[in-house]
């Protein structure tokens, strides 16, 4: 137990337990299946991807969070409101009803429930669709849960915090041990782009994980449960938030270190696999039986509902506070209805969809966590901020329809559709030019022109911006 709060002072224990909290958050789906499968590819490149998927996955979720709390949640004061308005609504849907909360639910049901289901197969149609019977009920009963947790957002703390994430954690370091010292195999050979780029593949492998989107949710929604609990000053808000934010680091780090390990030393258990979900369950399968299916179940169940509950709850907050007339309690629901519906699209196709998006938007988010440290710097802060996220969308946007262009050509190189006949000719229109830009190929085009705009914003007002950070 911790100290008792005076003065409206968190104690010891609640400190530790909104960091426990936040790092639950963090953890679903993309964190734990990702990893293994970028550690198999990379191979002997190993630390050079994982240092790139640390800085997308980790390092820039911390500042995110940090950058948050140093602007008491206005992050987006800068902008235009309708164009500030824009963006916070295309964050919050992709980060929650759209792709990350929904695909909680069906690493779920693949990983934790799945094993353990005689039959699969069952499906029905409705409609024009053809439904999987078992996965429907699953996502259903997965996501009424988290509408239930989530309607009672000031026990958040309590619920998650204090006694979903303790349990969480002793699992997940019961697995982290055993993998550093029940190795599969020797560490193989590196594949594909991993052989050439591991850096800056790891970093946009660590897109996948939408954290850095989600920071910028979650900081909001961890300073309203602050408020909560009678933190009311924003200086002690802060404090809070960035303590709650190193202890998520460090957890996030623990957790992607041992399952790049387990990914790289796959061996053959990695044979024929899609993704490292799968190579998680043949590691424990192999290595722990009936047993370590039933570990690796309740993890992955774990960590999916505790971050399935963040980002409905975050995402009710915002869209109530947008909508007042829509009540939090509705949004709750609605919100868990939607990602149990989207939920039943299938896995492979729901993370095909979601990478353009993220090639695109993923950009003006590390732009805006950027701008929101230097913006004391700038002579003129407001343009610095629409000019810096202007040329990272823009350029972002061209990542993303070349991203898309690809997934939606066949083997044969031909466009499946006429949606992607426009994709390819954009950027087949634009490519000599852009393609002059280092890091074209691995898909980061943006990165130097948008720290090309935030130079040129702190040169020309390096003076003015020193006086007034002085």
């Amino acid at each position: 137990m911790g100290l008792p709060v005076q003065d409206n002072q968190m104690s010891i224990g609640d400190t530790l337990g909104l960091g426990f909290m936040t790092f639950a958050f963090f953890l679903g789906a993309g964190n734990l299946i990702f990893p293994p499968f970028a550690g198999m590819l990379a191979g002997e490149n190993m630390p050079l991807a994982m240092l790139g998927f640390l800085i997308t996955a980790v390092g820039l979720p911390l500042v995110g969070l940090i950058a948050v709390a140093k602007a008491q949640g206005k992050v987006m004061a800068m902008l235009p409101v309708f164009a500030a308005t824009t963006l916070a609504v295309a964050i919050y849907i992709i980060i929650g009803p759209a792709f990350a909360a929904p695909r909680t639910g069906l690493v779920a049901y693949e990983i934790g429930a799945k094993p353990f289901i005689d039959d699969t197969t069952a499906t029905f149609l409705l409609g024009s669709l053809e439904l999987n019977l078992t996965q429907l009920l699953y996502t259903l009963g997965f996501f009424a849960v988290t509408m239930l947790l989530a309607l009672f957002p000031g026990k958040l703390l309590d619920s998650v915090g204090k006694v979903l994430t303790p349990i969480l954690l002793i699992l997940l370091v019961g697995l982290a041990v055993s993998v550093l010292f029940l190795p599969a195999s020797e560490v193989g050979q590196a594949v594909g782009d991993y052989q050439q780029h591991p850096l800056t593949k790891g970093i946009l492998e660590g897109y996948n994980t939408m954290d850095t989107l989600a920071s910028l949710m979650f900081g909001m929604l961890i300073i309203d449960i602050l408020r909560k609990k009678g933190i009311d000053q924003p200086s002690d808000q802060t404090k809070y938030l960035i303590r709650a934010a190193f202890i998520a680091a460090a957890g996030l780090t623990f957790v992607y270190v041992s399952l790049f390990f387990l990914g790289a030393t796959a061996g053959d258990i990695a044979i024929g696999t899609k993704n490292g979900g799968e190579i998680l369950t043949n590691y424990v399968t192999r290595e722990f039986g009936e047993l370590g299916s039933v570990l690796l179940s309740s993890v992955v169940t774990l960590a999916c509902l505790t971050t399935a509950v963040g980002l409905v709850s975050a995402c009710s907050e915002f869209f109530n506070e947008l909508i007042p007339k829509l009540s939090y309690r509705f949004l709750v629901i609605f919100l868990s209805l939607i990602c149990a519906v989207i939920a039943n699209v299938g896995l492979s196709q729901l993370i095909a969809i979601s990478i353009p998006v993220l090639m695109t938007i993923y950009p003006v988010a590390i732009a805006l966590v950027v701008v929101t440290f230097l913006t004391a710097y700038f002579a003129n802060p407001q343009f610095a901020h629409r000019a810096v996220l202007s040329v990272a969308l823009f350029f972002g946007i061209f990542d993303g329809l070349k991203v898309a262009a690809k997934s939606l050509t066949d083997a044969e190189g031909q466009a499946m559709n006429g949606l992607a006949q426009v994709f390819i000719h954009i950027v087949n229109v634009m490519s000599p030019v852009l393609s002059k830009l280092p890091l074209y190929e691995e898909g980061m085009a943006w990165l130097l022109p948008t720290i090309a705009t935030i130079a040129l914003c702190l040169v020309f007002g390096r003076g003015r911006g020193q006086t007034a950070a002085a």
